[in-house]
């Protein structure tokens, strides 16, 4: 058998150089490009510096994992990025994002944990927003099965930031108290879920009119975040708050001090109130800056306030804490097991609809987490793009009054 098998092979060899020669070089042709879609921040600035475009896959390295890509997140935090107004962003060109859902594609040798094929979460240092990311190990966790991949991607980074911030740096125990901004976003829709696995747990919630509807069941206290909300909850809680949540920055610092009770937490997360227009703004950035109120540690001392900053990507990216973050996930991949929490999606959209999917996220009108689906087909344009660029790559002017006509409309989830 083993030499009819030969022989076969020999006969059937020049056939196969003879005839489909020419497929094969095709596809060797193909493979050898390894071209990817991805989004391209050019430059820091305006929706004008993003773009879909083709790049080479990434190259797998030592200790590394990667991933097919399904679904990416989407943040304030990215928006920041494209502006330029984080601190020590890389360079651009890059490819922005930080977290991901998807499939294994392989693995670098002496990698263990993982297998071609596993559903996975991720964490990425920038270059989500693509097909194909690398990623080294200790920053990949498997996927319960029940999770579809919007949801997993809607996950690791708000849940994991809620969970350390109320239970790592606050302590969140029965019958406290928690103050949330930005309460019907991904990160306070994820604290307010965490605040119910907990008894008696009383949390006041800041957001937009537009949202109370929708969010006021997931918070005990739902109050406009363009009214005096320091009165109305004094008027609730005389003696204030336990846990206060910010990430916003500017005056709220103040007035979250203000609120805490003695041995309260304040816990700086993000500083949104920095951007205001679609570019970075000095002006913003200069009047949010003077609007905090400047802390004098005589006065914690005196009042026995705690005042605290966090970063999720900085305690995994600079600092190295990726057991403690793996330590944090898996007691949340057991709360979602229980039913006792559930990411919010509020829209999906394709990698080609970047720009208006941001749009969404700077007009604060989003409720839970936008969701870039990778394979998703982009939804046609009710008009001309609004976001076309001349041959100089600026953004067009636009007929004044046009605007509305020229969204598209996300995929709600």
């Amino acid at each position: 058998m083993a030499k009819e098998g030969a022989h076969m092979a020999e006969e059937t060899e020049f056939m196969i150089d003879k005839n489909v020669g020419r497929e094969k070089e095709n596809v060797e042709s193909t493979s050898d490009a390894k071209e990817m879609r991805a989004v391209i921040l050019a430059g820091f600035g305006g929706l004008n510096k993003l773009r879909v475009t083709k790049k080479p896959m990434p190259e797998l390295q030592e200790g590394e994992v990667k991933i097919r890509v399904k679904a990416c997140g989407l943040n304030f935090l990215d928006l920041m990025v494209r502006q330029g107004t984080i601190d020590n962003p890389p360079k651009p060109p890059l490819v922005p994002g930080f977290e991901v859902s998807g499939i294994v594609e392989s693995v670098a040798e002496n990698t263990a944990g993982f297998e071609i094929g596993d559903r996975v979460i991720a964490f990425v240092n920038y270059n989500a927003w693509a097909e194909v990311v690398c990623t080294p190990v200790d920053f990949v966790y498997k996927m319960p099965d029940e999770m579809t991949f919007s949801e997993a991607a809607a996950f690791s980074l708000n849940f994991v930031a809620a969970y350390m911030m109320l239970f790592e740096v606050a302590n969140l125990r029965e019958g406290m108290s928690v103050l949330v901004h930005s309460a019907g976003g991904a990160v306070g829709q994820a604290v307010a879920q965490l605040c119910s696995t907990v008894p008696n747990v009383t949390v006041f919630g800041i957001a937009s009119s537009s949202k109370h509807a929708a969010i006021r069941d997931s918070v005990t206290h739902l109050f406009d975040r363009n009214v005096d909300f320091m009165q109305e909850i004094k008027k609730i809680s005389p003696d204030g708050v336990d846990i206060v949540l910010d990430s916003l920055c500017g005056e709220n610092t103040g007035k979250g001090l203000s609120l805490l009770r003695p041995l309260g937490t304040y816990i700086l997360y993000g500083a949104s109130n920095m951007v205001t227009g679609e570019t970075k703004s000095f002006f913003s950035f200069a009047k949010s800056w003077w609007q905090v109120e400047k802390v004098n540690p005589i006065k914690l001392y005196e009042e026995s306030k705690i005042m605290a900053g966090f970063s999720l990507l900085n305690i995994l990216f600079k600092h190295g804490k990726c057991s403690l973050v793996k330590s944090v996930m898996d007691k949340l991949l057991c709360l979602y097991a229980q039913k006792k929490i559930r990411p919010v999606v509020d829209s999906l959209w394709a990698l080609e609809e970047v720009k208006e999917a941001m749009q969404r996220i700077h007009d604060r009108v989003n409720i839970g987490k936008l969701i870039l689906d990778v394979e998703k087909t982009p939804t046609p344009l009710m008009a001309n793009d609004s976001t076309e660029t001349s041959e100089a790559g600026e953004e067009e002017e636009e007929p004044e009054g046009d605007n509305d006509s020229k969204e598209r409309m996300p995929f709600i989830h």
